[in-house]
């Protein structure tokens, strides 16, 4: 399964679609945020991906999680957002 990485200067309505995306192919997707404004964004495009799944009558259900990750040899702590329709 792909994981989608954002950062706080991903765009919401593109992060939505790519959500979309993966959720009508795979059936569920994960992404990964570092911080609070990557976490922010990723908030967003999940309320966006809601209203674009709605019309399919899909809903979504999200599980946040911490985990740790390495990033340029320093540990920090992501959450990782796993999207499943409801």
């Amino acid at each position: 399964m792909e994981l989608l990485k954002i950062s706080s200067k991903t765009r919401p309505v593109s992060l939505a679609g790519a959500l979309t995306g993966v959720i009508r192919e795979q059936g569920r997707a994960e992404m990964q945020a570092v911080g609070a404004g990557a976490v922010n964004q990723a908030v967003k495009a999940i309320a966006i991906a809601r209203g674009y799944l709605a019309p399919s009558g899909i809903d979504l259900v999200c599980i946040p999680a911490f985990v740790d990750v390495k990033i340029d040899d320093t540990e920090k702590t992501a959450i990782r957002f796993i999207v499943l329709p409801a």
